[in-house]
């Protein structure tokens, strides 16, 4: 239901808030119990040097309000021998979600349940093979993640190899890994300032195939193409996957100064996208794991589909705007051959000072560094609108606005919430949702 005080959540969630909070602080204490767990995810090294390709693993911050892993606990973690490294990794993320619905949305999508959840641990073994010429690999497993089936909780979600090809500026990855293809997909999620992706029925996450990565040699341009498909590794008890996508993606930092606090990044993104056994389907939820999809089309007949990607992303210092959208034009002769389009502008203040380090080897910024034994505080604001309606498809369109905060408090730990508001449009109702979304985070 509306709100009581414009711009605040209803008091349904407030009311509910302090039992989530207590579910986080559990979540908190279980995720800085395995401090002592030998892994090392990608996502927590710093980007790399000018002149490198891989990060630095960063040091715990001295007195820090909490602990973090002892810098002795990563030679345990390596081995390295001639011609072979190995580093695991962990990722582990839990949420608590509340929600409120006026009436017209529980007609809509049915009651949204509150509810915590493992949102993903992911576990993953890389490292490196050869002496001369050095290949790159990565295996990892999720719980729940962005790309495991509906049917089961755990999924593959990397299994690839990475060649050099002119030294490590140009490489080629083969197996199944990221589609290069928007700015939030590329973003690793532990890095990116808002909870929950928003564009999600415009790209997969990850898929079978290769993909080839070039870093111009003065580190401000990327250039990223692919082809995938799933049925390359056989059919799939989900459905036909024989689709083909093909995938591109360019960035250029226009400028990026004063040790990357002052930057101005734009990209641009194709994507070709197949159609699985001659159909397509576009489906979204509102910035939540949990909730139902609030925009689906449904399966349609459909040839193949064009999707279209802008970004671009400001920094001054603390201070950042990020925006992005993407077209979509469908070749779907039965249904009109429909458009759809989702696009959102986000803002971030770093309260603390600190600001998100630039990774010129991918073309996006990581996450807030705590800077100092008090962690990093992020004040985060968006507005997002996804539109999966045209012609004879009619998926629902909605309007979504984002006020959070994180709490950056090591380099491996964060605390997130954040309270969203949806207008869904629908069948020819607009339907109202409020919801509340705490997150707690460990990276290892």
């Amino acid at each position: 239901m509306p709100s009581p005080v414009p711009g605040s959540p209803p008091a349904s969630v407030r009311s509910r808030a302090a039992f989530a909070l207590v579910h986080c602080l559990v979540a908190t204490l279980a995720l800085l119990s395995p401090v002592t767990v030998r892994a090392q995810a990608p996502e927590s090294e710093l980007p790399p040097e000018i002149g490198a390709f891989e990060g630095a693993i960063p040091a715990p911050v001295p007195g820090a309000l909490l602990p973090d892993v002892p810098p002795a606990a990563y030679a345990a973690t390596r081995v390295s021998a001639p011609g072979f490294t190995l580093k695991p990794g962990l990722v582990l993320l839990a949420d608590y979600t509340l929600f409120s619905q006026d009436s017209a949305s529980r007609a809509q999508v049915g009651e949204q349940s509150d509810q915590g959840q493992l949102r993903a641990a992911r576990m993953l073994l890389r490292g490196t093979i050869g002496t001369g010429y050095v290949v790159r690999y990565l295996v990892a497993g999720e719980y729940k993640g962005f790309d495991t089936a509906y049917d089961r909780d755990w999924d593959m979600t990397d299994v690839s190899l990475t060649f050099p090809l002119r030294g490590p500026s140009t490489t080629l990855t083969v197996g199944k890994t990221k589609q290069a293809f928007a700015y939030e997909m590329v973003g690793d999620a532990a890095n990116l300032a808002f909870q929950e992706r928003v564009l999600s029925p415009f790209f997969v996450s990850r898929s079978v195939g290769a993909r080839l990565m070039h870093v111009t040699d003065d580190r401000l341009s990327t250039v990223s193409f692919g082809v995938y498909n799933d049925g390359w590794a056989g059919s799939s008890a989900k459905g036909p996957n024989d689709g083909t996508d093909v995938t591109l993606r360019v960035t250029r930092a226009l400028w990026l100064e004063d040790g990357g606090r002052r930057l101005m990044h734009v990209g641009g993104s194709v994507r070709s996208a197949g159609a699985d056994g001659g159909t397509l389907r576009y489906r979204g939820r509102p910035e939540s794991n949990v909730a139902d999809f609030y925009v689906d089309t449904g399966t349609f007949a459909a040839d193949r589909a064009l999707h279209l990607g802008v970004e671009a992303l400001w920094q001054h210092g603390p201070w950042s705007v990020i925006g992005e959208w993407v077209h979509a034009k469908v070749d779907a002769p039965r249904s009109g051959d429909p458009s759809f389009s989702g696009g959102y502008v986000g803002v971030s203040w770093v309260v603390t000072g600190q600001n998100r380090p630039y990774d010129t080897t991918v073309g996006y910024a990581r996450r807030v560094p705590p800077g100092g034994p008090n962690g990093a505080l992020e004040l985060v604001a968006r507005a997002s609108r996804v539109d999966l309606e045209d012609g004879a498809v009619q998926g629902g369109r909605f309007v979504k606005s984002y006020l959070g905060a994180n709490w950056w408090a090591t380099q491996r730990l964060k605390f997130g919430a954040g309270w969203g508001r949806t207008w869904l449009d629908d069948a020819g109702t607009r339907g109202i949702t409020d919801a509340l979304l705490m997150r707690a985070q460990w990276v290892y």
